[in-house]
């Protein structure tokens, strides 16, 4: 079974951000994390319209 969720671009361990695209909608999100403690946030564009991976979207 393949994963839903694939990280596409991190920065940092402890503390930092990843790029996740969602494998099924091709739609990509922003995941920042401090030690114990995160959030996530979809990525849109100017016209608040959310990004999409050309490789999984449909």
């Amino acid at each position: 079974m393949k994963k839903r969720f694939e990280i596409i671009e991190k920065d940092g361990l402890v503390e930092g951000t990843r790029i996740i695209v969602d494998t099924q909608t091709g739609v990509q999100y922003l995941m920042a994390h401090w030690t114990n403690i995160g959030g996530i946030t979809v990525l849109v564009d100017k016209d608040g319209k959310p990004l999409l991976d050309p490789r999984y979207a449909k």
